[in-house]
């Protein structure tokens, strides 16, 4: 890689953007890159944060900045810095001295590679228990349900080729699976062992409902990975399931009127008009979906390579 753009989403943390950037900008003189470019994404901040990118980007025009007006969320800055970048290869790291910069020729490497995405692993992490527990449960689960096999999904430490980057579609919780995005868009994932410090400033700016949000976010992806373009073969299958039971179950009852001449009222007949009634709800709902997703915006498709089109 010739070229790369350092992404930086930030949120109150004016104490380390100076040491940040002297760190990254002593790293990206020594490989002698062609180009390099160092992008704050301010989401909201409420300190002096943009005071201290000012000078920052008055010193050096390498340094450049977008920031928000109010806080919308570390995808939502990710998504911005992703379309805002112009070289050929995009690195995401956090603005709290967490990451070390001396990691990023490691990441270039593995891109020079053949890869499309790097992401880092936290090998030893510098993290309380109540966030280093979860997390190790969270990337099991994340790797068997995606079949992405990677140690942690939640590092910001990445590396993408810039193509791959402005292909994502992130908004959300979505930043935390994005080599899962990566990869159900056929692109080429590996993993490399990056250094992790302890926060020297401040504190972090995540609670304990991201993990409530993570769970829904993935739910969805999930979901839309697999019936985004037919809802009806989930809800009219399921529909038909519940049409079918409730009818085998209503006839059994007529026949056994037919035969003895005696039908009382039970709850078994009242669950079998509830299964058949939420069947037709289910079915409708398929079809619904179908209507919305055929005449609906229509996909933009993942362009490859392109030979002799004009």
């Amino acid at each position: 890689m010739k070229s790369v753009s350092i992404i930086i989403p930030l949120y109150n943390e004016a104490e380390s953007l100076k040491e940040l950037t002297d760190k990254i900008t002593a790293v990206l003189r020594r490989i002698k890159l062609d180009a390099w470019e160092i992008l704050f994404v301010d989401d909201g901040s409420t300190d002096n944060s943009m005071e201290v990118i000012r000078a920052l980007s008055a010193a050096d025009s390498k340094v450049k900045c977008i920031s928000f007006s109010r806080n919308y969320g570390k995808a939502a800055a990710l998504s911005v810095g992703f379309k805002a970048a112009r070289c050929e290869a995009v690195v995401t790291m956090d603005a709290d001295l967490q990451d070390d910069p001396e990691a990023i020729p490691d990441l270039l490497a593995k891109l020079d590679e053949g890869y499309d995405l790097v992401s880092g692993w936290k090998k030893v992490r510098h993290d309380p228990i109540d966030k280093t527990l979860p997390s190790k449960f969270w990337n099991i689960g994340v790797s068997m349900l995606s079949g992405v096999k990677l140690h942690d999904f939640n590092c910001g430490f990445k590396a993408y080729r810039a193509k791959t980057a402005k292909q994502l579609d992130v908004y959300g919780e979505r930043h935390r699976y994005l080599p899962v995005l990566a990869h159900w868009n056929r692109a080429r994932i590996t993993e490399a062992v990056v250094p992790h410090h302890p926060r020297k400033y401040g504190k972090s700016k995540y609670g304990f409902g991201r993990i409530f949000r993570g769970i829904f976010d993935l739910m969805t992806l999930l979901f839309l990975r697999r019936y985004m373009k037919n809802p009806m073969h989930l809800f009219g299958l399921w529909g038909i399931i519940c049409m079918a039971m409730g009818f085998g179950v209503a006839a059994y009852f007529a026949v056994r009127w037919v035969i003895d001449g005696s039908l009382h009222l039970r709850p078994l007949m009242l669950l079998s008009v509830g299964a058949f009634l939420m069947g037709i709800q289910l079915f409708s709902i398929g079809l619904v979906g179908e209507m919305i997703t055929h005449t609906g915006k229509r996909d933009e498709y993942l362009i490859e390579e392109e030979l002799n089109t004009n």
